[in-house]
């Protein structure tokens, strides 16, 4: 079983595939009251957006976070924070063509031998992009 969820006193789980609809996650174990600084959150998003330099994806992606729950009038509500970045240039077709190819220093071969199952299009979930949640 793969292991999505991380932390203890706070606990992230994250969802999603590089090259489906959306990646996100629900954060646990933040106090109510506590303010969200959704202008930094943006920034930091924004620091390492994917389509901004020769040596990244090509891919255009906004990386808008939307907070579905667990947040009033910017502060935590104490129940879990719930959060969805949309993916919107997916390019799945790109990877049509190294379908039965492992690619070198990628996780393809790896993530296929411990789950039996391998997402070509882009890593799905052992991609770079599921960075994005944590």
């Amino acid at each position: 079983m793969a292991g999505n969820s991380f932390g203890n006193f706070y606990k992230l789980t994250s969802f999603g595939e590089s090259h489906g609809k959306a990646v996100g996650g629900v954060i646990e174990g933040v106090m109510p009251g506590v303010v969200l600084d959704m202008d930094f959150i943006q920034g930091e998003l924004n620091r390492r957006r994917p389509g901004q330099s020769t040596i990244t994806t090509p891919r255009d992606e906004k990386d808008r976070v939307e907070i579905l729950s667990g947040v009033l009038d910017g502060k935590a509500t104490g129940t879990p924070i719930g959060f969805l970045i949309w993916n919107a240039d997916q390019r799945s077709k790109d990877y049509g063509n190294i379908k039965d190819v492992y690619r070198p220093s990628h996780a393809d071969y790896t993530y296929q031998q411990k789950y039996g199952i391998r997402d070509h299009r882009g890593g799905g979930r052992s991609s770079a992009r599921e960075t994005i949640a944590g």
